[in-house]
C-alpha cells in the first residue's frame, strides 16, 4: 500500500497505463498472429501484413515498444511474406 497520496496516484496512474500497454501488445501479437496464418494459405495476404506495420507504428507512437524493436518485427514479417511469395511461384 501507499504511503503518500502522490505515490497512490503514482498508483492509479501506473496501473491505467499497464491496462493500455496491454491492449496495444495484444493487439500487436494478434494481427502478427493474423499475417504468420495467412502465410500459411496458398495466397498470402498484404492486407494482413500492412494491418500489423501499422499496429507496430502505433504502439511505438503511443510508447508501449520502442522503435526499433518494431522495426526489426516489420522487417521479419516483410521477409517472411517475400520468402511466401517466392515460394509460390
Amino acid at each position: 500500500m501507499p504511503n503518500t497520496k502522490s505515490a497512490a496516484r503514482r498508483m492509479r496512474n501506473s496501473a491505467r497505463k499497464n491496462a493500455r500497454n496491454n491492449i496495444v501488445r495484444s493487439k500487436v501479437k494478434n494481427s502478427e498472429k493474423k499475417f504468420r496464418a495467412s502465410l500459411a494459405t496458398s495466397t498470402p495476404s498484404v492486407e494482413a501484413l500492412r494491418n500489423a506495420i501499422s499496429q507496430l507504428d502505433k504502439a511505438v507512437k503511443n510508447g508501449v515498444i520502442k522503435r526499433g524493436t518494431a522495426d526489426r518485427k516489420k522487417s521479419r514479417l516483410t521477409l517472411a511474406l517475400n520468402r511466401a511469395t517466392a515460394a509460390a511461384k
